[in-house]
C-alpha cells in the first residue's frame, strides 16, 4: 500500500474526531465572538473556583488538586472536545469513588486509576462507543446519583458542625462507618461554625430568587468570609478555614508521572472502569443539556477522546478525575458563550486567581463550603425522579433500589456493576416472557383483497402440515421456552412450517435451536420450512451455514409461499396467489424460478439491512479500487 493511500485511510478514519475548537476557527471566529466568550469564561471561572476547591476537599485531597484539575483538564476538554460549550473539571459524581481510593491507596493510587480511566475513555472514543454509553439503564444512573448525593452531604457534616478530629484519627470511607464515627465526636460541635454554615446555606438557597445572574455560592463565600474575618471567628472561636487545614500553592506543579506498578494497576482496574464510565456518562449528559439549551449538536466520540486526554494529563499535573460539569456548562451557555474558547478562558481565569489571589482563597470558611456542597448534593439528587421510578415496573424499582443501597453501603464500583448486571438480567427475563410460540390448528380467514401474505390465507392447511408461529426475539433467554414447546409436537408431521414473521433478531443460541430442530426433523422424516424470515435472521442463518443445510428453497418470504412449497412436497395442486403487494424478505430468491413462489415473494428487505448495505458498499469500493489499480497498471 502506498504512502498516499495510508494517509488517505487515516484521514478518513480520524476526520470525525476533529475538535470543535478547530472547526470553529476554520469557519470564522470574529472579535465579537471572542468578547462574548471572554465575558462568559470569566464568569464561569469565578463560579468554578469554590466548586473545584469544595469537591477536592470532599474527595479527601487538598484544594489545590481541585484547582489543578479545573485548569489542566478544563482547558484540554474545551480544546479537544466535541461540544462548543462543555466546561470540564472536578464534579460531585467522583467524590465517593475518589475518597475511597485515596483512603485505601493514597494519591498515587488515585493518580494511577485516573490515568487508566483516561486511556479507557480515549479507547471508548476511537471505538465509537459514545452511543453505547447511553444504553446504561436509567434506574442505574438515578440510583447511584442519589447515593452519591447522600454521601456527599454526609461527608460535609463535620465541616458544617465544626467537628474537631485528632490528627491521628482517619475518617472512614463507608457511609455507615461515617455515621458511627461522627457520633463519637458530637461533643466537639462548634456553634459558631454552625452559624456560619447556616448563613451560607440560606444565602445559597434564597439568593437566586432575588438575582439569578450572580451565583448564590459566590455571594455566600464572599459574605461569610468577610463575617469570619471581621469578627475573628477563625482565630478566636475556632471556625475552620481552608488556610487552617490546607495550603494553596502558587502556580501549577511540574509534570510528573505517578508511581505506577503492575500490582497497583490490577487492584485499581475496577475503580478505573467506574471512573471512566462515570466520566463518560456525566460528560455526555452535560453535552446533551448544552445541546438542548442552544440547538447545537455535540459529537459524543470526540468528546470521549477529549475527556480521556484530560484525565491522562490531570494526574500528571497533580489533579484528580475530571468530566463535563452540567451546572458550569449551563452557566457558560446562559452567559452567552459562542465557542470552546470560553472554556479555555475559564481555565485561564482560574490560573490567574491561583497565581495572584490564592492567599485570599485560603480565608474561605469550611462550613461555607459544606453549605455549598449541601446545595450541590440536593440539586444533583434528582429526588423527584428517584421517587417517580417507584411507580415504574417492578424490575426498574429493583435496579434502582439495589444500585442506591450498594452505593451507600458498599461502594460505587460495585453499585454500577451490580446495577447494570441486574438490569440486563431482568431485561432478558422480561424479553423471554413476552416471547412465545403457538401452533396454528385453525384457519384465520382474511379478506383476499387486503390479505397480509404473512397471515394464513383462507385456504386450508394441507393434511400432514403443522404450522408453528414464533413471536419475540429468538435469543438465549427464550430458546429453552421455544425448544420445550417444539418438543411437544404430536406425532411426526410430514411438513413443519416455522413461521418467523415476528422474529426480528436471532443470536447464536437461536441459530443452534434451528439447527437442532432441522436435525430432529430429518430424523423423524419431517421436512422443515421457514416462513417470513426477516433480514437479520436470514443473514445469521446464511453465515452459520444452517440455511445451506436447510435449502434455500425452504426459506420462504410468507405463509402463502410456504404452504405452496408444502403442497409441492406432498404432491398436491398449488394454489394460485394473485396478490403480491407485500414486503418480501429473502433477497437471493427474488429471481429463482420455483412454481411455489409468488412473483417477488422474497426480495429486498435483506438487501436493505445495515449489514448488507455496509457489505454492498465495501464490495463496490473494492471493485472500484481494483479497477483503478488495473487502469494504473495499463501502460499509456
Amino acid at each position: 500500500m502506498k504512502v498516499s493511500e495510508i494517509k488517505r485511510t487515516l484521514q478518513n478514519q480520524f476526520s470525525g474526531f476533529v475538535p470543535e475548537f478547530f472547526k470553529m476557527m476554520r469557519s470564522g471566529y470574529r472579535r465579537a465572538d471572542f468578547t462574548k466568550d471572554l465575558m462568559s469564561g470569566t464568569i464561569v471561572g469565578i463560579v468554578a473556583l469554590p466548586l473545584a476547591v469544595a469537591f477536592a476537599i470532599a474527595s479527601g485531597v487538598g484544594p489545590e488538586k481541585g484547582l489543578y484539575t479545573a485548569i489542566i483538564a478544563g482547558f484540554l476538554i474545551s480544546l479537544l472536545g466535541g461540544s462548543r460549550f462543555q466546561i470540564g473539571g472536578p464534579t460531585g459524581a467522583f467524590v465517593v469513588i475518589v475518597f475511597g481510593i485515596v483512603s485505601e491507596y493514597g494519591y498515587d493510587g488515585l493518580a494511577t486509576a485516573t490515568l487508566m480511566a483516561g486511556v479507557m475513555l480515549v479507547i471508548f472514543g476511537f471505538l465509537k462507543l459514545g452511543g453505547i454509553i447511553k444504553f446504561i439503564p436509567f434506574p442505574v444512573t438515578v440510583g447511584f446519583t442519589m447515593g452519591i448525593a447522600i454521601i456527599i452531604a454526609l461527608g460535609q457534616i463535620p465541616n458544617f458542625l465544626g467537628f474537631t478530629f485528632p490528627d491521628s484519627v482517619k475518617e472512614p470511607a463507608g457511609a455507615l462507618e461515617k455515621i458511627w464515627f461522627y457520633g463519637k465526636f458530637l461533643h466537639t460541635i462548634n456553634p459558631y461554625a454552625i452559624l456560619v454554615g447556616f448563613a451560607a446555606f440560606l444565602i445559597c438557597l434564597f439568593w437566586p430568587k432575588w438575582n439569578a445572574k450572580i451565583p448564590g455560592s459566590l455571594v455566600a463565600i464572599l459574605v461569610t468570609t468577610l463575617l469570619v474575618k471581621l469578627f475573628h471567628l477563625d482565630s478566636v472561636y475556632g471556625v475552620a478555614t481552608i488556610g487552617s487545614e490546607y495550603q494553596i500553592p502558587v502556580g501549577i506543579p511540574k509534570p510528573a508521572m505517578p508511581q505506577i506498578s503492575l500490582e497497583l494497576m490490577r487492584k485499581l482496574f475496577q475503580p478505573a472502569i467506574s471512573i471512566a464510565l462515570l466520566g463518560a456518562i456525566e460528560s455526555l449528559l452535560s453535552a446533551v443539556v448544552a445541546d438542548g439549551m442552544t440547538g447545537k449538536k455535540h459529537r459524543s466520540n470526540t468528546e470521549l477522546v477529549a475527556q480521556g486526554v484530560a484525565n491522562i494529563f490531570s494526574p500528571v499535573f497533580g489533579g484528580i478525575p475530571a468530566t463535563g460539569a452540567i451546572a458550569r456548562t449551563a452557566t457558560n451557555v446562559r452567559n452567552g458563550a459562542v465557542s470552546p474558547v470560553s472554556g479555555m478562558i475559564h481555565a485561564a481565569v482560574l490560573l490567574l486567581i491561583m497565581l495572584f489571589f490564592g492567599k485570599y482563597a485560603e480565608m474561605i470558611p469550611l462550613p461555607t463550603l459544606a453549605a455549598v456542597l449541601f446545595i450541590v448534593a440536593f440539586n444533583m439528587s434528582d429526588y423527584k425522579m428517584f421517587f417517580k421510578i417507584f411507580k415504574s415496573p417492578k424490575s426498574d424499582v429493583i435496579v434502582l433500589v439495589s444500585t442506591f443501597l450498594l452505593t451507600i453501603l458498599i461502594d460505587l464500583t460495585v453499585a454500577i456493576q451490580v446495577g447494570v448486571l441486574t438490569a440486563a438480567v431482568l431485561f432478558i427475563k422480561r424479553m423471554s416472557e413476552v416471547s412465545g410460540i403457538e401452533v396454528t390448528k385453525t384457519i384465520r380467514y382474511d379478506d383476499r383483497k387486503g390479505a397480509d401474505h404473512h397471515n394464513l390465507s383462507a385456504e386450508e392447511i394441507p393434511t400432514g402440515v403443522v404450522v408453528y408461529e414464533i413471536a419475540g426475539s429468538l435469543f438465549f433467554g427464550a430458546v429453552d421456552k421455544f425448544r420445550m414447546t417444539l418438543e411437544r409436537i404430536e406425532g411426526h408431521p410430514k411438513i413443519l412450517i416455522l413461521q418467523m414473521r415476528q422474529i426480528l433478531s436471532i443470536d447464536a443460541a437461536g441459530i443452534k435451536m434451528i439447527e437442532d430442530l432441522l436435525l430432529q426433523s430429518r430424523r423423524n422424516g419431517t421436512e422443515l420450512i421457514l416462513s417470513g424470515v426477516h433480514a437479520q435472521p436470514v443473514l445469521a442463518l446464511k453465515r452459520s451455514g444452517v440455511l445451506t443445510d436447510l435449502g434455500e428453497e425452504n426459506a420462504l418470504g410468507n405463509i402463502d409461499a410456504s404452504l405452496n412449497r408444502a403442497r409441492e412436497i406432498l404432491g398436491m395442486p398449488l394454489v394460485d396467489i394473485k396478490d403480491s403487494d407485500f414486503v418480501p424478505s429473502v433477497s437471493w430468491e427474488r429471481h429463482r424460478e420455483k412454481p411455489w413462489l409468488p412473483e417477488n415473494a422474497n426480495g429486498i428487505v435483506a438487501e436493505e439491512s445495515p449489514e448488507v448495505i455496509v457489505e454492498s458498499i465495501t464490495e463496490k469500493l473494492s471493485a472500484v479500487k481494483c479497477g483503478d489499480e488495473e487502469n494504473r497498471d495499463v501502460p499509456k
